[in-house]
């Protein structure tokens, strides 16, 4: 299915002062048919058909479509597409004509079509005030709009599930498709980024791991969820718009929202993720103190401030370390004895 545009429509307004004065024109026939019939007793088709332009007159105000910018309306006849309306405007098409729009009802969790939990017509009863019921908007959105997709738990390539959200900006880009290629865009849409999400997160580790190829070059690299946000991103935005093309749909930008582990196992993996910590800070601390110790050691030669034996360096070495790398701070002792 192809889009055709019609984009010769734009005479909604003359086609409305037309008929406004056609239909005052078959008013006027009336009262003026009456008053002959009245006054000359002659034939009442004068009269007759001014009524049938009354009666008829206001049918071509049918074909009338009024769009917004960022609009369009999809428009059939008989049950066969006949194209498009897009742009704002005042239109006039066949009145016979009925628009599209299978997702009309349908509300997700997205940025102008969010689904709220009130029933405005139980509120209304209750409260005694009038109830105002809206007839269905087939009119399709041509805006880009945001799609904040629930949080889903999936496993990564370790098996540690992990749970995980993202926001996808997409836009409709052509109407034919998504209203005729698939029963409902928007759940379609919906679905195909969960699928996407998916296949994807089953590739990365939720933290970098040793031997895990990501990008399936046969090459273990350092890709995670967590460190390679914008590249996992993206591969979901380019898993998702092969999937939505036949829907005519675009996928600006897809961007995690929400990256956590699961609850069962988040304290054990904030216990390893602290032991990491204290390891790699020991490790700093360690190669910080043996400096150091190398350091004072080779000023004391160059210097000859002191000759130590090998016996004396080592117990330097041993006390200095211990005092840069213990978690408190040493007590000073002061030798007032001899050295040896």
């Amino acid at each position: 299915m192809t889009e055709k545009v019609l984009s010769k429509k734009k005479n909604g307004m003359a086609v409305m002062i037309l008929t406004i004065l056609f239909w005052l024109l078959g008013l006027a026939m009336t009262i003026y048919g009456g008053m002959l019939l009245e006054e000359y007793g002659g034939g009442p088709a004068l009269m007759i058909i001014g009524i049938l332009i009354i009666s008829l007159g206001w049918f071509p105000l049918l074909g009338l479509r009024v769009l917004k910018p960022q609009e369009a309306l999809v428009l059939t006849l008989f049950g066969k597409y006949i194209g498009t309306l897009k742009g704002d405007g005042f239109y006039f098409v066949n009145p016979f004509c009925g628009s599209v729009n299978p997702a009309s009802k349908t509300r997700l969790n997205q940025s102008g079509d969010v689904q709220t939990h009130t029933n405005p017509v139980m509120t209304a009863l209750q409260s005694g005030a009038t109830v105002n019921l809206e007839t269905t908007n087939n009119k399709i959105s041509l805006k880009i709009m945001t799609l904040n997709n629930n949080r889903q738990k999936i496993n990564d390539c370790l098996g540690n599930p992990v749970e995980i959200g993202i926001a996808v900006t997409w836009r409709i880009v052509d109407t034919a498709k998504a209203v005729f290629n698939v029963d409902n865009y928007k759940e379609f849409l919906s679905l195909q980024c969960d699928s996407a999400l998916r296949n994807i997160v089953r590739i990365y580790p939720y933290d970098v791991a040793p031997n895990v190829d990501t990008t399936g070059d046969g090459v273990a690299d350092e890709g995670s969820l967590r460190g390679s946000s914008d590249t996992v991103a993206g591969r979901i935005r380019d898993e998702i718009q092969a999937r939505v093309d036949e829907a005519g749909i675009e996928i600006l930008e897809a961007r995690i929202t929400y990256l956590a582990y699961a609850p069962e196992i988040a304290a054990v993996m904030l216990q390893r993720q602290q032991a990491s910590a204290i390891i790699d800070a020991r490790k700093m601390i360690v190669d910080g103190a043996v400096g150091m110790v190398e350091m004072a050691l080779e000023r004391l030669n160059e210097n000859e401030i002191v000759t130590l034996d090998e016996e004396r360096k080592a117990a330097m070495v041993s006390n200095l370390l211990v005092v840069l790398c213990g978690n408190h701070d040493a007590q000073p002792i002061v030798n007032t004895g001899s050295l040896y």
